[in-house]
């Protein structure tokens, strides 16, 4: 078979996931590429074949005959060489296991506690990679995920629920006079622009602050409401220990937003006594 044969894996794999969805858009989001990019791939991919793959359907799409068809032949392609992959690699010895959490969840309360499972199982080797959102867990070569599920959820993945979402203002104590009298800045974080301004809609008895302030990231911003520059709204599980600790305050608590976060892995995926001592200890410092 010559190589010309085959279209580009990229493109196969980005209209297999439009085909699956139903929707470019779903497609990108899953991929954390941009709509156009797969829209560009899927249409590469339909020129070089010289076939019609896909067609409208209402505010979606849906493959011809000879798209459903290609879809599962690269679906089943595309399966087939992560469970080969996965094979080569468990059959090797031990390797690492690469955990992949969300940046300020990371910081301010993962890499806290990590030497605590490290003293527990000295000869379980933990890697740590930073991300949020959708993942492609072959493409990262990531073998466990901790995100705020409030994105598409792989039907191929197994998740396990850790800790629901809640979110409420942290400030340092002498902050918290002003916070009452609406005399404040808001800090909040680029992540979650909306933040402030739905969670005070939910709380009419809270007063509206002076103006609004973004960070990159909620570790930046919780650094930020810890120099006395203003008041964060932060998730509870990142601010937890610094409101235990008394070096921030959360004066009206935390307000439940209705997503968690969860534990994912692949569903197929080989569970190891180390991958299993992992999740155990993840599931054991959320509750």
């Amino acid at each position: 078979m010559k190589r010309s044969d085959i279209p580009s894996l990229d493109d196969l794999r980005a209209f297999a996931a439009v085909v699956r969805l139903g929707s470019v858009r779903a497609a990108a989001t899953e991929l954390a590429l941009t709509h156009g990019a797969v829209s560009r791939r899927a249409s590469k991919l339909a020129a070089e074949l010289n076939l019609t793959l896909l067609e409208p359907d209402g505010r979606g799409v849906r493959p011809t005959r000879d798209g459903a068809r290609l879809a599962r032949a690269a679906s089943d392609a595309l399966n087939g060489i992560a469970a080969a992959l996965a094979e080569i690699r468990s059959s090797a010895a031990a390797p690492p296991i690469v955990l992949s959490c969300e940046r300020s969840l990371a910081m301010r309360w993962l890499i806290p506690r990590l030497s605590d499972f490290q003293d527990r199982h000295p000869g379980i080797d933990v890697h740590l990679s930073t991300g949020g959102g959708a993942l492609d867990f072959a493409r990262e070569r990531i073998t466990l995920a901790i995100r705020r599920l409030d994105f598409p959820l792989d039907p191929d993945w197994t998740v396990t629920t850790l800790v629901p979402e809640a979110v409420g203002p942290v400030m340092r104590p002498d902050m918290a006079e002003r916070f009452r009298a609406g005399d404040y800045l808001a800090l909040g974080s680029r992540t979650r622009p909306e933040a402030w301004r739905n969670w005070l809609a939910s709380r009419p008895d809270i007063p509206a602050p002076r103006d609004t302030r973004l960070f990159d990231h909620h570790f930046m911003m919780l650094e930020a409401a810890a120099g006395g520059l203003g008041v964060a709204l932060s998730p509870r599980i990142i601010a937890a220990d610094e409101v235990r600790n008394g070096r921030l305050l959360a004066p009206v608590g935390f307000d439940a937003d209705g997503t968690s976060y969860g534990l994912i892995r692949p569903r197929g995926m080989e569970m190891t006594d180390n991958l299993r001592a992992l999740e155990k200890w993840i599931a054991q410092q959320a509750g």
